[in-house]
């Protein structure tokens, strides 16, 4: 196991340096001019001199891969620069947008377990009758329907016209209720046919027969095969954890929700490279480490994978 995750680590170098520079190549293509954008911002006049200056202040007069190695070598110590809209630190923005995100993706991830088990679990049993038609009906108007009709639906439904929820912002546990169902939605839609066709095809399965026919208890072996189903199925979640936390961006538009996703929607409009190039390598971050994660749950829940480390 140790030699297996020293190998996968060394392997996300590489992984996260290519990343990285693709990342600072694509912002450096942009046709906007870093310096003129940090200048205009400020409501400043962008003479060739404020120009020139801001150029030498940014390092954007120096060549291109030199000014990608320290941006590089700034970023793993966690300093993306200043922004440009108010001269604050990257890192600092993204501190405090963070824990906001953190609560709206684990408030999403809770409801997508509890619920998606629940009607997976009861399709399954239940398979070909009219709750299992219906809770799939359910599911196909989900997977179909984008989160941000769903989010405005939503709202208008529990805030503007039963008045239940607060509207937007970050205010109190009920706050928090729509944008994580938003959120949840189409996940939960995923991991309920996920779970549903899983535990259909382990109750063809021959250990399922022949504990029937030992006459074992149906809740037994219901226990039995939730615990093989749910091995794809974690699997398949823990690789979504990092899209659930980089897709909070329209959910956290349309709600106002403080988070780091709203935080790059706002520097995207602004054209605020610093902090979309500092979003980028955190969520690329986040996708290459939880990979690592989910090879080590997958081997804790499945002692078959344990041989290949």
């Amino acid at each position: 196991m140790g030699s297996y995750l020293f190998r996968r680590l060394l392997n996300l170098i590489p992984i996260l340096i290519g990343i990285s520079f693709l990342s600072f190549v694509l912002i450096n293509l942009s046709p906007s001019d870093p310096a003129e954008v940090a200048v205009r911002v400020n409501e400043v006049t962008p003479t060739e001199e404020v120009l020139a200056e801001t150029r030498a202040k940014l390092g954007l007069d120096k060549p291109f891969l030199t000014r990608y190695v320290v941006w590089l070598n700034n970023s793993l110590h966690g300093d993306f620069g200043n922004r440009y809209v108010d001269d604050k630190p990257v890192l600092g923005e993204i501190q405090k947008a963070l824990p906001a995100t953190l609560v709206l993706a684990g408030a999403a991830l809770c409801l997508t377990l509890v619920c998606s088990l629940s009607a997976g679990i009861v399709c399954a049993l239940y398979e070909g009758t009219f709750l299992d038609r219906l809770i799939r009906g359910g599911v196909f108007l989900g997977t179909a329907m984008p989160s941000f009709w769903a989010g405005l639906l939503l709202m208008w439904l529990f805030a503007v016209k039963f008045d239940l929820v607060p509207t937007s912002g970050m205010d109190g546990p009920s706050s928090v209720l729509l944008p994580a169902v938003t959120l949840s939605l189409a996940y939960i839609a995923t991991y309920t046919r996920l779970i549903r066709a899983n535990m259909i095809q382990n109750k063809q399965e021959n250990y399922i027969l022949y504990a029937r026919v030992r006459g074992l208890p149906e809740r037994s072996i219901t226990r039995h095969m939730l615990k093989n189903s749910l091995q794809a199925s974690l699997t398949a979640l823990g690789m979504s954890l990092p899209k659930l936390i980089a897709g909070t961006f329209v959910v956290e538009s349309i709600f106002a929700w403080p988070g780091i996703g709203r935080l790059c929607v706002t520097a995207i409009f602004n054209r605020d490279f610093p902090v979309i190039q500092a979003y980028v390598l955190i969520m690329a971050v986040l996708f290459v480490v939880s990979n690592v994660l989910v090879d080590i749950l997958s081997a804790a829940i499945d002692p078959r994978l344990r041989k290949e480390f």
